[in-house]
Formats: C-alpha cells, structure tokens, sequence
C-alpha cells in the first residue's frame, strides 16, 4: 500500500496571533506539538510541515521534525500542501509517492492520532470518494450559531451534502430537530485528486462561504464523511494558546 503522509501548513503571519507556530512556553514550538500528535496516528507513515517561513522551517528541523519550503502566494493551506506533494514527488521514485495526504492544521497541538486514524479509514472504506473529512457533535462550550465554526449537513451514505458558516439545517416545522454537526478542519485526499483540486477553478459558493472544500463540491466530487467525536480546539489567539498552556502544564506536573 502507498504510504500516507500527513501535511502541516504553517504560516507564521496571523492577523490575530502572529507567529503563533512559534509560541514556545511550552518550551517548544506549538508546531512541534502538532508535528508529535501526528506521528501518533498508526495510519500516518510520514509527516511534513509546509512553510513559508525560514524561522518555521529551522525550528521544525532543530527539533528532529522535516519541513519543506513553499512558495508565499498560496491562497489557501489545500495549494501549499499541493505544492508540497510535488516537491516531495521530486525526491523519490514512483513506488515512493504516498497514495492518501492528510491535512493536519498547524494551530491544533491538541489534535487526538485517533481521530487522523479514523479519517483515513473512512477514506478507505469509500474507495470512489476522493476526498474525506470529519464531523462532530459541538462541545458544551461551542456555539453552533458561531460563523467561525463550520457546520455541514451528511446523507445517508456519509456524503457530505454542504458546509456553512451559517446554522445548518433550518428547523422550519419546529418538531424533532436534526442536531447541527460542526466540521472540524481535517481532510484526506488522494493524492491525484489533491492535485487535480488546484486546478479546478474557485466556484462561486466557495468564495460566498470562504470554505475551499465547496469546490470539491461545486465540480461534482463527492467528500466521504467521517462521524467522530473532536474535542480539540485549533489556537487562534493568544488567550486560547494561553489555555493551553496552562493545561499542558497540568499535564506534566
């Protein structure tokens, strides 16, 4: 079986928390979190940050981790991991190239290896999808009206159906409501159709959402769906990292 490669993209501006992959008062980068929950999931053979950035990228190697260099015009993390790949292609034969690359965010240092596990799992078990992704039950502390947390609706066949920004599905009849499912930022793709996706051209619900998985499904490729609890956060301020912080060194202590 081709190997699998988790990808993690990194940039080190934010408007909210520049730098933050380099937050260390962990005593390590908070990239290097995300890189070692990575390489916990017995599914991942291989895992790789995509930068921009020569800080990231010197302080990924300093701790045993591999980073690549990208480019700095990509308009989202799916085309600097598809650059990576092709880098990456470059270095080794055929037999070599991984068969399934999966997106790791760079702000989840808290990411479960069990939930990167069951997604590629879900990828195999739906071999015409080429593409996955997860949903999940929101936490206590979440709101499902947040439109900075993503919501999708799932068919039968754990298809995706859309995402939004909006609260999804609309209970117009007032009875028994469907319970609104949160997507967390995590995907699986095959490794030909990561790279046939940056060609497509953007679609226009993709730009209304701001959501780049909806050109997958604007185009007419099938998302496969995996249903999992998340309880991880990503880090978007430095009030959340400061939580995680002081949870890590409960941890420890």
């Amino acid at each position: 079986m081709p190997p699998t490669l988790a990808i993690i993209p990194a940039r080190y501006h934010s408007t909210r928390f520049p730098g933050k992959p380099l937050a260390s008062q962990t005593g390590k980068p908070m990239i290097v979190h995300v890189i070692e929950q990575a390489r916990q999931a017995k599914h991942i053979d291989r895992v790789v940050v995509a930068t921009d950035d020569k800080r990231i990228l010197d302080a990924v190697v300093a701790h045993g981790g591999e980073a690549v260099m990208t480019r700095p015009d990509h308009p989202n993390g799916t085309s600097r991991i598809a650059e990576t790949v092709t880098l990456l292609g470059q270095e080794h034969a055929d037999t070599k190239l991984p068969g399934v690359i999966v997106n790791v965010q760079g702000d989840e240092p808290l990411i479960e290896p069990r939930v990167i596990d069951e997604l590629v799992e879900g990828l195999r078990r739906d071999p015409d999808a080429p593409m996955a992704t997860l949903a999940s039950d929101f936490a206590d502390d979440e709101d499902p009206a947040d439109p900075n947390i993503v919501k999708l609706v799932v068919s039968a066949s754990n298809r995706a159906l859309y995402f939004s920004r909006s609260l999804i599905p609309f209970n117009r009849t007032g009875g028994v409501a469907t319970k609104p499912l949160k997507h967390p930022g995590l995907y699986a793709y095959r490794r030909d159709f990561l790279l046939k996706y940056v060609t497509l051209p953007p679609t226009p619900l993709e730009q209304a959402e701001q959501l780049e998985q909806l050109r997958a499904l604007e185009h007419g490729y099938p998302i496969a769906v995996v249903k999992t609890v998340v309880r991880h956060h990503g880090i978007d301020t430095p009030e959340q990292y400061a939580e995680f912080v002081a949870k890590f060194r409960r941890s420890v202590s």
